[in-house]
């Protein structure tokens, strides 16, 4: 039953191994003309589908996937004018193309943030293969706020570990560790 359940175009069939050596690629949005297109150097880090209710999905999907960049792997090439951060209030600030809304990366400003530095992306946005593929699930139950019932929640937990997804309710254990050794170090408990 839990196979008949759709996570996101990207995983349901299965995810392919990331390519050695891969040199990275180019997102575009959907606009059919003056697409926005954006330049990612190198591999992606931390690849993982996320329930939350900011991401960016595909029609018809349950999950968004997001991975992480260095900001300076990042650049935008074409139509920077249509984008438009779609929450200036958010810790992520997501910027979207204002033509079709598909979310193009998201970036931190805030420099005392864990992750300040690092960009958000959606690897499928890119027509190159050699992505590194999704390692988790995040935020598992938010899904429940875009309108999931509870009920499906166990039948939805059981389809990511068929495709090989731990499901969090929150980030992988290394990116929690990673949140909280920033914060030791910036309260001076660790050095």
């Amino acid at each position: 039953m839990s196979e008949h359940i759709s996570i996101h175009p990207a995983v349901d069939g299965g995810t392919k191994p990331a390519a050695p050596g891969f040199a990275g690629g180019t997102l575009v949005c959907d606009c059919a003309d003056n697409q926005v297109a954006v330049k990612i150097k190198g591999q992606c880090a931390h690849n993982h589908v996320c329930g939350c209710t900011k991401c960016w999905k595909p029609e018809g999907a349950l999950f968004a996937q997001i991975a992480v960049v260095g900001r300076d792997n990042l650049g935008v090439v074409a139509n920077e004018d249509k984008l438009e951060i779609m929450d200036p209030s958010a810790t992520i600030q997501r910027y979207a193309c204002n033509g079709c809304g598909v979310h193009m990366y998201g970036r931190i400003e805030n420099e005392d943030h864990p992750f300040f530095g690092l960009d958000f992306i959606h690897t499928e946005r890119s027509n190159e293969d050699g992505w590194a593929p999704p390692e988790f699930a995040a935020f598992v139950s938010s899904i429940i706020e875009s309108g999931t019932k509870p009920a499906d929640m166990d039948a939805v937990r059981a389809r990511l570990k068929q495709l090989g997804l731990e499901p969090y309710d929150c980030l992988s254990p290394a990116l929690m560790d990673a949140i909280a050794t920033h914060t030791a170090k910036a309260a001076g408990v660790l050095s």
